[in-house]
């Protein structure tokens, strides 16, 4: 067993990450707890909006085809008249 192999073992690995715990810990700033919530608002504003935007729209459409479908009324059969190609 080489010198790599023993570094390499999960003893080792654990020992370093209670090293690294044990160490001081990086300072948090302040206004950590106000940036996030914040942003959570911002980001929850941006859902809220696009939500009301999709609505809108799906409205718009269902509006358009009613409209479309009450004056073209797509379910009728067209005309049995026939002419005949030369015009007679």
């Amino acid at each position: 067993m080489n010198r790599a192999d023993a570094d390499d073992t999960p003893d080792h690995r654990a020992d370093q990450v209670r090293r690294m715990l044990r160490g001081a810990h990086p300072p948090v700033p302040a206004d950590l707890a106000l940036r996030a919530a914040e942003r959570g608002a911002r980001l929850l504003r941006r859902r809220r909006v696009g939500h009301r935007l999709a609505v809108c729209l799906l409205w718009a459409v269902v509006a358009a085809f009613v409209v479309w479908a009450g004056t073209a009324e797509p379910w009728t059969t067209p005309p049995a008249s026939t002419t005949s190609p030369d015009g007679w």
